[in-house]
């Protein structure tokens, strides 16, 4: 697939649907030759499965694989397409096998390695998820002093651009995003930036200010919170010490997503209450029981926030469920929105 790609491209593949016998025939045809330009072999005498999403935008290439144990195979006549990107693979939670300028790598537990993708290659895919990256050499060239001397150098899951890198990924390259050309180029910078502080072993990165930091950052500690909101004793400080941060800088980074630390936790907290309070199966639960669930310990401040956000009490929330509707009515059902 072109690199020069303007637009958002997402193609999904899986054998499933193609009889046994024609699944690896197709799938190093479809595939292999004409997506990833590789040899692929199966490793495995058990019936071959194979599942990938390959997402691709100008400057970047974003590959998900799952299935049966393979071997990719990038030769001396697969290298003729021109293809100078620079890739990163990880595979989590299983491991992978890499070849490349006469060395082999072993990687394990979600450690990372950079390839190139002008000279040949062999990965050997053995369980997990395999998860790669191929951005254009010259966008990491401009970042990494001789970034070709990074090649077959392992990348630690323990890294924190990596982890910081994989944050990033999962919230920012969804195509609500990338559908947007702003974004877009905002996005593909960002991960320029984070794949070229992974692979160019940078000291550790602190408090900076780098906006693909300041983005990847706010990202992790916006999951964190959404992960963790229910637990009563969320605090400022706890999430700024699971990130590594302080709690000023903290407060800073959700600042400039719009909210403050209490008002981001207290919305989610309140979504999930009027989840629960409008669910036919909670109609016989204690409303005080509801407010500890979703993490509010005092009951009387949970009634006082749910009708300033709603208009309406929990328990008033509640018995409006119980008659038809009015469609004149408030409609209480109000997604969650943070600023990008």
């Amino acid at each position: 697939m072109s690199m020069d790609a303007a637009e958002f491209v997402s193609h999904r593949f899986s054998t499933r649907e193609f009889p046994e016998r024609m699944r690896v025939p197709l799938w190093r045809e479809d595939f292999g030759r004409g997506i990833v330009h590789a040899d692929i072999e199966p490793l495995s005498n058990a019936p071959f499965q194979a599942y990938a999403t390959l997402q691709a935008i100008r400057g970047l290439r974003r590959l998900a694989l799952k299935g049966s144990p393979m071997r990719f195979k990038r030769l001396q006549a697969s290298i003729a397409d021109g293809d100078d990107s620079i890739g990163v693979i990880l595979c989590s939670p299983g491991k992978s096998q890499l070849s490349q300028r006469c060395q082999e790598i072993e990687l394990h537990a979600s450690d990372a390695i950079a390839i190139l993708h002008s000279e040949p290659a062999t990965v050997t895919y053995v369980d997990g998820l395999l998860f790669g990256l191929a951005v254009p050499r010259d966008a990491l060239a401009q970042r990494v002093t001789n970034v070709e001397s990074r090649a077959m150098r392992p990348i630690s899951h323990r890294s924190e651009a990596l982890r910081l890198l994989m944050a990033y990924l999962k919230s920012a390259f969804t195509e609500s995003v990338l559908a947007t050309p702003k974004l877009r180029d905002a996005v593909v910078a960002h991960i320029h930036d984070l794949l070229a502080l992974a692979i160019g072993e940078c000291a550790p990165l602190g408090e900076s200010s780098a906006s693909a930091v300041v983005t990847a950052r706010r990202g992790a500690a916006l999951d964190y919170i959404e992960t963790h909101f229910q637990e009563p004793g969320l605090s400022v400080e706890m999430v700024a010490r699971c990130q590594g941060i302080s709690p000023r800088y903290l407060q800073r980074l959700m600042a400039s997503s719009g909210s403050s630390f209490t008002g981001h936790m207290n919305e989610l907290r309140l979504q999930r209450a009027l989840k629960l309070l409008t669910e036919s199966s909670a109609s016989a639960r204690l409303i005080s029981d509801i407010a500890l669930e979703v993490g509010f310990s005092d009951v009387s401040h949970f009634n006082r926030l749910f009708r300033a956000r709603f208009g309406d009490s929990p328990r008033g929330v509640r018995c409006a469920r119980r008659i038809p509707a009015d469609p004149s009515a408030p409609d209480w059902r109000v997604r969650v929105t943070v600023a990008q």
